[in-house]
């Protein structure tokens, strides 16, 4: 069956400090989001999410952007970015109006906005962006609507993500030269949770763990928002970089190594089952080879910091015990064999692994974890979520009429209908 007409097609970038990929999505005219072409390669000029080489973060980026147009037979002309660096900060900003006990318009929701917009305080950061998170009714929390609704006062909770400014300029600037205009940057967390959580998901309370290749994004959602976000300098990478010291191999062979042997879980077997360290032809001489038993001990000793350091950002936010919730773990870090069940363990939480939902076209060497960013950079694209930043200011004065106003404002209005 062929593709139905497409009416809008939207683009984005994720820019790794392991791989960089690139995604175009269709939406059809009666809504379905379908993948119309991806693509991915190694990333160049990128260190722990920031631009560290221009000329060289320019060429992959145009690279990946060509792969992904020749798959999905179309050009783009504009991209969503994702960002995993730069200094991400979160922030919940919270802001109350009073209404009167009168029916609530769409006027009011437009100031409120505005009024919230104004409380931002970045310190001296960028904001990315400034959304809504829910609404509140006379300090009860929960409206998702509240227009056509009656209150004493109107309130809103606001979820700002802020980063360092410098960074995010580069990323911009990067992408731009790569002959492409930049929609928006988005923090990767907020598009991982568009991909991989569900609604339910951030109301009850989870904590998505983006694992990069080295970087760690620490997110913990309740009540629908993002309550708290941190980084960890730590990452997969860091493990193949273990493999290579300890068994005096080449990076790229301590990749292949943790991706084809490595596991974070140990077995009775470990130590009478051999791996050989270098894959080797067909028919080549003999290779050195260490037990199993030796390589899961440098993984899990890698896996250990990094839950450590989950661990402690936990309990600093009271995550844990009857108040926490269950833990997502997703990027590409999440593909290692045996994680959920070790940081399940460790943690002492439910743990599953995130992955990007189905989508029409999408290929299967892309729903896995590692490209769970890509996949909710998309959607955030095609959500298209009220950002209070781009909120003009021209908002109209909402008027309040009773006694003899309301009489001649009936009056004045019977005269000019009637």
């Amino acid at each position: 069956m062929g593709l139905p007409r497409i009416s809008r097609v939207f683009g984005a970038i994720n820019i790794g400090s392991f791989r960089i990929s690139a995604m175009i999505l269709g939406q059809s005219e009666s809504g379905e989001l379908i993948v119309l072409g991806s693509g991915h390669r190694a990333s160049q000029g990128v260190r722990r999410g920031y631009i560290v080489d221009m000329a060289a973060a320019t060429y992959a980026i145009r690279d990946v952007v060509e792969r992904a147009e020749k798959a999905a037979g179309t050009g783009i002309a504009s991209v969503w970015v994702g960002c995993s660096g730069a200094g991400l900060t979160s922030q919940v900003s919270q802001v109350e109006v009073p209404i009167g006990g009168r029916r609530i318009e769409e006027e009011d929701i437009q100031h409120l906005l505005v009024a919230a917009r104004d409380t931002i305080e970045p310190d001296g950061k960028m904001v990315l962006h400034a959304q809504p998170a829910q609404y509140t009714l006379d300090g009860a929390h929960g409206a998702a609507e509240p227009v056509g609704l009656h209150a004493e006062r109107l309130g809103v909770d606001i979820h700002v993500m802020l980063a360092d400014g410098a960074p995010i300029k580069n990323l911009r600037d990067a992408v731009e030269s790569a002959h492409l205009s930049v929609e928006a940057v988005v923090s990767a967390p907020i598009a991982c949770a568009e991909a991989c959580l569900s609604p339910e998901e951030r109301e009850l309370g989870t904590a998505l763990v983006e694992i990069g290749a080295e970087l760690t994004n620490v997110s913990i959602f309740e009540n629908g928002m993002l309550r708290a976000l941190h980084a960890i300098p730590i990452g997969s990478g860091d493990i193949t970089d273990a493999l290579a010291s300890d068994f005096g191999i080449r990076r790229f062979q301590a990749e292949r190594l943790k991706c084809v042997a490595g596991s974070a879980i140990a077995s009775p077997a470990d130590h009478r089952e051999m791996v050989p360290l270098v894959q080797q032809a067909e028919g080549a001489p003999d290779v050195d080879r260490i037990s199993r038993a030796e390589l899961v001990s440098v993984v899990t000793g890698q896996v250990s910091r990094l839950t450590d350091e989950v661990n402690r950002i936990f309990k600093a936010h009271d995550f844990g015990g009857a108040k926490g919730g269950q833990v997502v773990l997703t990027g590409g870090g999440a593909e290692l064999a045996g994680i959920a069940e070790y940081v399940q363990g460790a943690l002492g939480r439910p743990v599953r692994i995130g992955k990007p939902l189905h989508m029409r076209g999408l290929p299967d060497a892309h729903a896995t974890p590692g490209f769970t960013t890509l996949a909710g950079l998309c959607l955030y694209a095609a959500h298209d979520p009220v950002d209070i930043m781009s909120i003009p200011d021209t908002a109209q004065t909402t008027i309040k009429y009773s006694g003899l106003g309301l009489v001649k404002r009936v009056l004045a209005a019977s005269k000019e209908y009637f």
